[in-house]
């Protein structure tokens, strides 16, 4: 991979990763999941709610775990 197609894939991922991060935000009312991780998700009552923040926690952690293998 040429060094101009890992900095578009980085910043690509760094979209995705806000928008996860803003997603999931929306979809708990707070910032207060980042420290409290997973659990906080399935405190949830709202079922639609709980499986938004769930499919945008995974693409969250999805892009977290490509961007270590990148390095």
């Amino acid at each position: 991979m040429s060094v101009a197609q890992i900095k578009n894939l980085q910043r690509r991922l760094g979209n995705l990763e806000q928008e996860a991060i803003e997603e999931v935000t929306r979809a708990c009312g707070h910032e207060l999941w980042q420290s409290l991780g997973f659990d906080a998700l399935d405190s949830l009552e709202d079922a639609d709610l709980r499986a938004r923040a769930n499919y945008y926690y995974g693409q969250l952690q999805a892009v977290r775990e490509l961007r270590d293998a990148l390095g």
